[in-house]
């Protein structure tokens, strides 16, 4: 089973009717799902992903407040659940399940207590971030404070800030793959050539997951979530490709025809989307067309590669 099911399952099985016979008062207050780190917040966990920092368990998320209330009682109740707590803890590892404040939970994800207010706060935080503190599932939460904010990470994001970090993606993609690849390989650097691979498929995830209006998850899931994604999610196995292929010659032939096949796909739906119109196959020039449509001029005026 996976955690996230098995998280709702818990919750169903025994906290719902712990919440309502320990905790009348507060039962509506009380915000629950899963979500934050852990591959089974995003679903993608198996067997092996449990030999560390997993724990079986849902979060309650309390208002300030609440926990001043209720949230030592409520974590001793928590602890009373039939919940197996076993397993490897790595020295970065932290268990994010029992009682949590909203607040702790989200400055935990993205550095703060509250949503972004302005473009240049949305700006800089990272898309993993953005991914870790809007992932898993909330079971119920009546008082809408926890999900007001999530609600916000998740759709809130201006469309001007989308356009700079597509801009600046978008451009890195051309550089790095469309450009530096086959530069580094004339100039006898195999290595560095690889390097450039790895960039261009990290930027070409990135650019992807901006234009499904999605936040990328830490690395090592960006080419596993992109199969949910509608727009290029076919994309994933071509990038997998650029990475695990044999770069002998005959690769690198192949390389640099599936770099510009997912380029003529990404600039697709540009158009698709009217951030470009340009009738270019290099992305560079697209990457400027689209940093063109920002309205906010402050924003507009930024470097290409800032974003």
């Amino acid at each position: 089973m996976k955690g996230l099911d098995e998280a709702r399952k818990l919750y169903e099985d025994f906290g719902r009717e712990l919440l309502h016979r320990r905790f009348p008062t507060f039962e509506a207050r009380i915000a629950v799902g899963l979500a934050g780190r852990g591959s089974e917040c995003f679903g993608f966990d198996d067997a092996l992903s449990r030999d560390h920092d997993f724990e079986p368990g849902f979060c309650l998320w309390l208002t300030d407040a609440d926990d001043l209330r209720i949230g030592e009682a409520l974590a001793e109740a928590y602890r009373e659940l039939p919940i197996r707590r076993a397993g490897a803890r790595s020295r970065l590892g932290e268990v994010n399940r029992g009682v949590r404040r909203i607040g702790f939970f989200y400055r935990r994800a993205i550095g703060s207590e509250r949503a972004p207010k302005d473009w240049r706060e949305w700006l800089n935080l990272p898309s993993w971030a953005l991914a870790e503190a809007t992932n898993g599932e909330v079971f119920r939460d009546d008082l809408g404070e926890f999900s007001a904010i999530r609600e916000t990470l998740l759709h809130g994001m201006p469309e001007d800030v989308r356009r700079k970090k597509l801009a600046a993606r978008l451009i890195a993609m051309a550089q790095s793959g469309q450009y530096n690849y086959g530069r580094c390989l004339r100039h006898g650097e195999e290595g560095a050539a690889m390097l450039a691979l790895a960039d261009f498929v990290r930027e070409c995830c990135g650019a992807i997951y901006l234009l499904n209006r999605a936040h990328m998850p830490y690395y090592k899931w960006a080419l596993r979530g992109m199969e949910r994604l509608p727009l290029l999610g076919e994309m994933r196995e071509a990038l997998s490709f650029l990475l695990t292929a044999e770069n002998d010659e005959a690769g690198q032939e192949l390389k640099r025809g599936v770099v510009e096949d997912v380029c003529a796909g990404v600039i697709r739906v540009l158009r698709e989307q009217g951030l470009s119109a340009g009738a270019w196959d290099y992305l560079e020039p697209h990457a400027f067309a689209v940093q063109e449509t920002i309205g906010d001029p402050a924003l507009r005026g930024l470097h290409i590669m800032e974003g």
